[in-house]
């Protein structure tokens, strides 16, 4: 990817931000825009609950379709329509929680996810956008007409898999996530016995990722289990694959950016390790680690049929590494 396609990419990507943030009367635009530095740039959750920004639920029908311009100009075609299909599931999870006589069916709400900005998108300085809400959180980070990063990033379902039981409308069968488990069980089942033994961790899967909602991922306890090196090639090229379909939710200027950190950092130094069975419809759980990588991927809720899938990079999480470089740089 060439210096003038990430460019423009990015020019796309501010032209749509800062067109939300034109619809926007003065009031929204406070509760929607913050400076660069604030702790609230790390205030980072998957789980259902208010966020201290501007709510889906707060925007007209034209505030709305512009906030939906940012995810179009900044994710993966793929990743949009995930981003889109997560929301979507909702209503329908709702109203089995409160057929269910389960709490928190009220917080299921696809008006309940919520737009940031960080900094100034037209200024000079570093800035950055932000969705989150439940089994969503994105965050890219811009510095110099450059990405300086697009971790953490999180997107998660439930259902996993759509049931045909209790389930309002026709979606039965369908998925809102797919390549991170089918990538995923495809390099495990690749495995031969003596690869197994090192890659296959635990019998059980824990009960949720581990590496937690904090601005640093908590690394204790994170397997390694079997080496890049470890592996047979076609193996090596699977779980790059598997890596790359958490960097590409990014559009594919960003996304070939990080691959450039990832790689440069060492695939080789790439760890898979999987938890569980690995018969289908079973709890289960991956990590892979790296240099410049942490993926967490786990299925045990509902039945196993509840993902929850986080990609961070423990040395550039928020952008933190380039900016510091950048900031390095401009005191010299």
């Amino acid at each position: 990817m060439t210096v003038e396609a990430t460019g423009a990419a990015i020019e796309a990507i501010r032209g749509a931000v800062e067109g939300w943030l034109a619809t926007l009367d003065p009031g929204l635009r406070e509760r929607a825009t913050f400076p660069f530095e604030p702790a609230e740039r790390f205030a980072w959750d998957y789980r259902p609950g208010d966020r201290a920004v501007l709510a889906i639920g707060a925007m007209d029908e034209r505030q709305q379709a512009a906030a939906g311009s940012i995810v179009a100009a900044a994710l993966s075609v793929r990743s949009a329509a995930e981003v889109a299909a997560i929301v979507s599931l909702e209503p329908s999870l709702g109203e089995l929680q409160r057929r269910s006589g389960r709490p928190g069916f009220e917080r299921r709400d696809p008006e309940r996810y919520w737009f940031a900005v960080f900094g100034d998108p037209a200024g000079e300085g570093p800035w950055a956008w932000r969705l989150g809400g439940h089994h969503i959180a994105i965050e890219q980070t811009f510095i110099d007409g450059r990405s300086a990063g697009a971790a953490p990033s999180f997107l998660g379902a439930n259902p996993a898999v759509v049931p045909a039981a209790d389930w309002t409308g026709d979606r039965a069968g369908t998925r809102a996530l797919t390549g991170e488990e089918t990538l995923a069980r495809d390099l495990v089942r690749s495995l031969n016995v003596e690869q197994r033994r090192i890659a296959v961790v635990d019998p059980v899967a824990p009960p949720d990722i581990r590496s937690g909602v904090g601005r640093l991922a908590e690394l204790d306890g994170i397997p390694a289990g079997i080496r890049h090196d470890e592996l047979e090639r076609s193996q090596q090229a699977a779980l790059e694959s598997l890596v790359r379909h958490y960097v590409d939710r990014s559009r594919p200027e960003l996304a070939d950016e990080e691959w450039s950190r990832i790689v440069d950092a060492g695939v080789a130094a790439l760890t898979f390790a999987w938890a569980g069975p690995l018969e289908p419809g079973q709890g289960h759980y991956y990590a892979i680690r790296g240099p410049r990588t942490l993926v967490e991927y786990d299925d045990t809720q509902d039945g196993a049929n509840h993902i929850h899938a986080v990609w961070r990079d423990p040395t550039n999480d928020w952008g933190e590494d380039v900016l510091a470089a950048h900031y390095a740089a401009a005191h010299r």
